[in-house]
């Protein structure tokens, strides 16, 4: 709900990606008790920081807001969290280049929402993104990728887990992983490969930094294509020439942007049920989300 009483309801995020998952609404300018609709606010800097103020009534409210925020944030762990979408420009929820405003009246967008910054400084590998970014494809997949990654790290940490048990979570979304960073990749696989003897909070912790980090690199379409063509190469003794050279011809077409990366990639599916590729089976790359949100049909 946005300060005026208005809203900025997207259709895909409520009645697409919501089939998915259980929202929960969160507005700290609502929790301090500014009331819907409300006096606009915004951002003034302050040697001490920046403080929260209305702009008809020049009020400061920071005060009010940050106690809000403080007891918002104590009971966002019991939500157990996979994402989190904030509100762009909004000087309580921008997650980045929100105006702050200097005494003589002029601004600079260099600022962060003040629950914005409390959110991501608490839980700094929650995947976190605004609002208006998400209209475009690119960083749509990316954040939604990161959620559910998110949520299955969680699961595996959230339970009494192995070494084997981190390697085999390594392992599932190795190519994912090559995608973003294949620098990345492979540090990771050194983290899961040291994890006894770094022990077992450190191995944790590297770990769930590090992938959380490699996946909020844009996967670029050079590297998708990278993997795809490392994929293929299982194939090589499995299919015929033909098969073989319809596969090449799909990833080199997606490579020059013809078609998107549900085209090999529904493909390569294919090859490996018919041929039962026990390996890609257990590649999280080739089906990191559902398929009703139809994430990769726009790369």
């Amino acid at each position: 709900m946005r300060y005026d009483g208005g809203h900025k309801r997207d259709r895909f995020l409520v009645d697409t990606f919501g089939r998915f998952v259980e929202w929960v609404p969160v507005c700290p300018e609502v929790e301090a008790g500014f009331g819907t609709p409300r006096e606009s606010m915004r951002l003034v800097q302050a040697d001490a920081g920046p403080r929260l103020v209305t702009v008809r009534s020049g009020q400061d409210v920071t005060g009010r807001l940050q106690t809000a925020v403080s007891s918002r944030i104590q009971t966002l762990p019991a939500e157990q969290l996979s994402g989190y979408i904030l509100k762009r420009s909004s000087p309580s929820c921008g997650l980045m280049r929100v105006k702050v405003y200097n005494a003589a009246g002029t601004s600079t967008t260099a600022g962060q929402g003040l629950f914005a910054a409390a959110l991501t400084e608490r839980f700094p590998f929650l995947p976190v993104e605004e609002e208006g970014r998400l209209s475009d494809p690119r960083i749509r997949e990316n954040f939604i990728e990161r959620v559910f990654a998110y949520w299955r790290l969680r699961a595996l940490f959230a339970k009494g887990w192995t070494v084997a048990s981190l390697m085999r979570f390594h392992a599932a979304h190795k190519l994912i992983l090559m995608a973003h960073s294949p620098a990345g990749a492979t540090s990771l696989g050194r983290v899961a490969a040291e994890a006894r003897s770094a022990g077992r909070t450190s191995a944790e912790q590297q770990y769930s930094d590090g992938f959380m980090r490699t996946l909020a690199l844009m996967a670029t379409t050079r590297r998708h294509t990278n993997v795809l063509q490392h994929v293929a190469g299982y194939f090589k003794r499995l299919l015929d020439r033909d098969s073989r050279e319809e596969l090449a011809a799909t990833i080199e077409d997606y490579r020059l942007g013809l078609v998107p990366l549900i085209v090999p990639i529904t493909l390569i599916r294919h090859h490996v049920r018919v041929h039962d590729v026990a390996y890609l089976a257990e590649q999280l790359y080739l089906a990191p989300h559902p398929k009703e949100l139809m994430l990769r049909n726009h790369t």
